[in-house]
């Protein structure tokens, strides 16, 4: 019978992830973000919130991921040429590691700027030829320190 790992025998342990990801946009795209002049608002605001909310609820998305008590989490964005980048880091004391929550909001950081601005990034028979999410990645994990 296939089911959840059983962690129930683990001790809580502080654990800390780190992921990050990228959006690749239009230059139109990225000074309006520059210049908070996107039509949805505050494209960072938003996905911070998006983010965050994702971080917490990664057990309603990911069918193996277990619920956990998330005690610390942020979320950043910085831009690298037509890069858009998100970062988020997850803190826990738990059975079980953070890494997914913290792929998970950076994905749902990644496409909430991606919806605020589409409407920049379509041409002109409404595809996406540019718009690339890319760069995925733990870049730290720590276990009990």
């Amino acid at each position: 019978m296939l089911g959840m790992v059983d962690i129930s025998g683990k001790e809580n342990v502080e654990r800390i992830a780190v992921a990050e990801g990228k959006i690749r946009l239009s230059e139109e795209s990225i000074k309006a973000i520059k210049e908070k002049k996107v039509k949805k608002g505050d494209v960072f605001a938003i996905a911070e919130a998006a983010a965050l909310m994702a971080i917490k609820r990664t057990f309603l998305a990911i069918p193996h991921c277990h619920p956990l008590p998330v005690t610390s989490a942020s979320v950043e964005f910085f831009i690298e040429g037509n890069d858009v980048v998100s970062r988020c880091m997850v803190k826990a004391s738990y059975k079980t590691g953070v890494e997914m929550e913290a792929l998970h909001g950076v994905m749902v950081a990644l496409l909430t700027i991606w919806d605020m601005v589409k409407y920049m990034e379509k041409d002109e028979q409404g595809q996406y030829p540019a718009t690339l999410i890319h760069g995925i990645r733990v870049i730290e994990k720590r276990k009990g320190e």
